[in-house]
């Protein structure tokens, strides 16, 4: 039986991440979004994060059993009482193996931290003065992040036309 998992600290906040990313993936070509997949990075690291979001063709495949094998180049987790070890070993995982970008919502804090890969090494990627992330990777991903932490979905989903319709400028 898997470990329980609260609705407002975990449930809620994941299927809103995936309603996003199922909103960039309809709007954009040559993508896949899974939830929970098992990501084969090497033959010691298996991890299963809460949401990918990788280009057909990119550093991501999946391989003859269904498994992605490698780096995805965007990973989101939802971290209530997992914070610690999402931003430390998860995080130096992802890191090392180029996962490109890593989204962390401390759902418990009520932050989203949102990193990006630049020469090996994991930036944080900050909201813009609109309080906006804008995804490096992906253009036109961009994340209103108030607007998630207070559970409306319709102001997110706004806020990522928008940045569909800018191309991420």
């Amino acid at each position: 039986m898997a470990s329980p998992l609260r609705f407002t600290q975990h449930g809620k906040p994941h299927s809103q991440i995936i309603g996003w990313l199922i909103a960039y993936q309809a709007a954009t070509t040559g993508l896949e979004v899974g939830i929970e997949p098992t990501v084969r990075l090497d033959d010691t690291n298996e991890p299963q994060p809460d949401a990918v979001l990788f280009r057909f063709g990119g550093n991501a495949q999946i391989d003859a059993d269904g498994y992605i094998t490698g780096a995805p180049e965007f990973i989101a987790e939802i971290a209530a009482s997992t914070a610690s070890y999402d931003l430390h070993s998860k995080k130096n995982v992802y890191e090392r193996h180029g996962v490109k970008e890593y989204l962390v919502w401390r759902t418990i804090d009520r932050e989203i931290d949102w990193f990006i890969l630049e020469n090996g090494t994991y930036k944080n990627l900050a909201p813009d003065a609109t309080g906006v992330i804008k995804s490096q990777e992906f253009a036109g991903l961009w994340l209103n992040v108030a607007a998630i932490l207070n559970n409306d979905m319709s102001a997110v989903l706004k806020t990522l036309q928008i940045g569909l319709q800018d191309g991420n400028s």
